[in-house]
């Protein structure tokens, strides 16, 4: 994998800001933003859940509305989405932003 298309990770509390920054900086590097929030996988949770509107986002995001509430969605359902995301970015020659 080349160094400059490895995965960032941004992580932290709720709250502080960790959306704003993973979409200043896949904006900077030219990546796209992989969601790793356990309830924005949701559809139809964004409130709750802070979900950055679509009308907000200055790159694309994945694992954002890819289940839907009550249904059974697992890590490792989760690890196999995100993987396969990241995949596409890195083979787009983009940053794979995880946030």
């Amino acid at each position: 994998m080349d160094a400059l298309r490895a995965p960032i990770a941004i992580v932290g509390p709720t709250a502080v800001g960790k959306s704003a920054t993973a979409d200043g900086l896949a904006s900077a590097l030219g990546g796209e933003i992989v969601s790793a929030d356990s309830m924005q996988v949701y559809r139809g949770m964004d409130i709750g859940t802070a979900k950055t509107p679509p009308h907000e986002r200055r790159v694309a995001h994945h694992c954002i509305d890819i289940a839907e509430p009550g249904a059974a969605y697992s890590a490792a359902l989760y690890q196999a989405d995100a993987r396969r995301a990241i995949d596409d970015i890195i083979a787009r020659r983009l940053v794979p932003v995880v946030c």
